[in-house]
């Protein structure tokens, strides 16, 4: 059994690409599109740092659905890219990396893209052929709420 998992999903936004990353670089903005940001809307939140910088941490202990954990910006290419490491402590110990891209398609249309890689370790990685079918669900609902928030 494999102890590596990756998933990417991929959405068309009619916006321009500069207000899509901009929305996108704020961890705060990120979970008001997020499908496991909302499945806990009284959890607890915690925040370190600035926004939109790297360093900045946002944290949460919340119901069963969303566990408990720490979402950190480790690194971020203006305008393009936004890389963010989860760490989960329930309901199982995890670390993801979650990376978010922008691309131009034309002036007011772009492409983002929204993958999810890490390693879950013996005897948990029997959970990973399970996550990768979740997985695609989720990140696509994820992004089809972002697409519904910048096309307003």
């Amino acid at each position: 059994m494999k102890n590596d998992h990756y998933v990417k999903r991929e959405i068309i936004i009619n916006a321009p690409k500069q207000n899509v990353f901009d929305f996108l670089k704020l961890l705060k903005n990120q979970d008001k599109f997020n499908k496991w940001a909302k499945d806990d809307p009284s959890r607890n939140w915690q925040y370190k740092g600035t926004d939109g910088t790297i360093g900045f941490i946002i944290s949460w202990n919340g119901n069963k659905n969303v566990g408990e954990g720490e979402k950190e910006i480790i690194n971020i290419v203006e305008g393009k890219r936004i890389e963010t490491q989860i760490r989960f402590v329930r309901p199982m110990a995890m670390i993801a990396n979650i990376i978010m891209e922008t691309e131009s398609l034309s002036n007011n249309q772009t492409k983002v893209s929204m993958s999810n890689a890490g390693t879950i370790k013996y005897p948990m990685n029997i959970m990973i052929p399970v996550a990768e079918k979740m997985f695609p669900k989720d990140m696509d609902a994820s992004l089809n709420n972002l697409k519904i928030i910048l096309e307003k």
